[in-house]
């Protein structure tokens, strides 16, 4: 190990690190990356992130060129609607959204399961399991030192902290960085998806996603998710040529049991929520959906009854307090490590891609010896914070994810809901404010 070829420790193996992994190991950058979780199937949700243009381009830049059109061919069916809708099941809107010829430029639904699986494929022998982070110590020749829960130690030049919310690095090396209640609590769960279940919605969220708003400050969101492969794990027809060869040969399918279904996702303020929620689990979670929407659709309240009982989760959103920049040293961060948010758009996933291809970059430069490596570090958290915090702040905005979002409010509630039902329908209605809407969907999620 040098300061200009340097070894990298990597905690945590969620979708920055082992991007991160991956761009580094393809300039030939020397990598490890240590995760808690004891296997490669442990710890995972396969619920739907959209995967917009700024992580699609991380993904392009970083992951070797036949894993990322083998991840062009796990992604769901591109959706052809935004959807909006009340819990009567009328339509608000049904905006046609962009296609996905262009391979960056485009919105792409994946499982998060698929995408994990696809990410740790290609980098097994650099992966390790069941490898907690207790602390890391720094010596005196300037290497850091990972100390495991089971004694075992790791030893390189960089820490990379890209272990999620509830980082260990975090709180060792920024104690002051807190997380801050969101005021929203969500449920989500799963649908297995088949003629039945996708009957129950409109005919446009059949063909895409959907957003529902509804009195009390609930909303709720169904994505349909219908992949390449059938119940079975055969390749459908519909999958033809470069496609199907991709998925025959790709190993991560032993390892992902990943199906065609519906998500949903149903949130409101904490107050609306028993204060027990997050101890419940499967039937529990879908009766207590079922008690706080008496007057929804059937429809809707079939599709709640009918999820698979083994995928409820609940779910108290919290985010990242901004943190002053700090002195740059051979530790650094990306992803819900620093700047954890809300779910809402997959934003924190594409923030935590965007970040491994900066950091990527970065490293690289160092070994290239363009760079030393502190000050490579610095640069890119010097562009990593500001706009990291900035998406933070974003995600609060979206959607009624903070509880003190108006919508949540007895009274005023009542005013901002008639409110964004009227915005959407004139977007549904005029066409220069539907072009103007997608224009800046498509514009902020792939920024730079």
């Amino acid at each position: 190990m040098s300061d200009n070829r340097p070894h990298v420790l990597v905690i945590g193996a969620g979708f920055g690190g082992l991007t991160l992994a991956h761009g580094l190991r393809k300039a030939g950058v020397s990598v490890a990356v240590h995760e808690r979780q004891r296997s490669r199937t442990d710890g995972l949700y396969g619920y739907r992130v959209g995967i917009d243009p700024a992580g699609n381009r991380a993904l392009k830049e970083c992951l070797p060129p036949k894993l990322f059109d083998t991840f062009l061919a796990t992604c769901a069916r591109t959706p052809l609607y935004f959807n909006v809708l009340t819990e009567k099941k009328k339509r608000t809107a049904a905006i046609p959204l962009r296609g996905d010829a262009d391979e960056i430029n485009s919105e792409r639904s994946v499982s998060r399961q698929t995408l994990r699986q696809l990410l740790l494929t290609g980098l097994e022998d650099v992966v390790h399991f069941d490898k907690e982070l207790t602390h890391y110590e720094q010596r005196e020749d300037g290497t850091m030192v990972a100390h495991f829960a089971d004694g075992g130690t790791a030893t390189g030049d960089v820490l990379v902290a890209a272990d999620g919310a509830h980082s260990a690095v975090r709180r060792q090396y920024l104690p002051d960085a807190t997380l801050k209640p969101a005021g929203i609590t969500t449920i989500g769960a799963k649908v297995p998806l088949n003629r039945e279940t996708l009957a129950l919605l409109p005919r446009e969220s059949q063909q895409g996603l959907s957003l529902v708003f509804a009195p009390k400050g609930f909303m709720c969101i169904w994505h349909v998710m219908e992949f390449g492969w059938d119940e079975r794990g055969g390749i459908k027809d519909s999958a033809a040529g470069n496609d199907a060869e991709l998925l025959r040969a790709w190993p991560g399918m032993l390892f992902d049991n990943t199906r065609d279904y519906i998500s949903w996702g149903i949130w409101a303020a904490d107050d609306k929520f028993p204060k027990d929620v997050l101890d419940l689990r499967g039937q529990d979670l879908i009766d207590l959906t079922l008690k706080l929407t008496p007057k929804w659709h059937p429809d809707f309240r079939r599709l709640f009854s009918m999820a698979d009982p083994t995928t409820p989760f609940p779910l108290r959103i919290a985010t990242s307090e901004p943190v002053p920049a700090w002195k740059t040293t051979n530790v650094t961060l990306l992803g819900d490590a620093i700047h954890t948010m809300t779910p809402g758009q997959g934003v924190g996933a594409n923030t935590s891609l965007r970040d491994a291809m900066l950091l990527t970059r970065a490293l690289t430069s160092v070994q290239d010896g363009s760079r030393d490596l502190l000050g490579a570090i610095g640069e890119y958290e010097a562009e990593m914070i500001p706009y990291g915090f900035a998406r933070v702040k974003d995600s609060l905005a979206q959607n009624g994810t903070s509880g003190d979002d108006p919508l949540h409010k007895p009274v005023v509630g009542r005013a901002v809901l008639a409110g964004a039902r009227a915005y959407f329908k004139a977007v549904d209605k005029v066409p220069p404010m539907r072009r103007k809407f997608l224009d800046d969907l498509y514009t902020y999620r792939g920024a730079e």
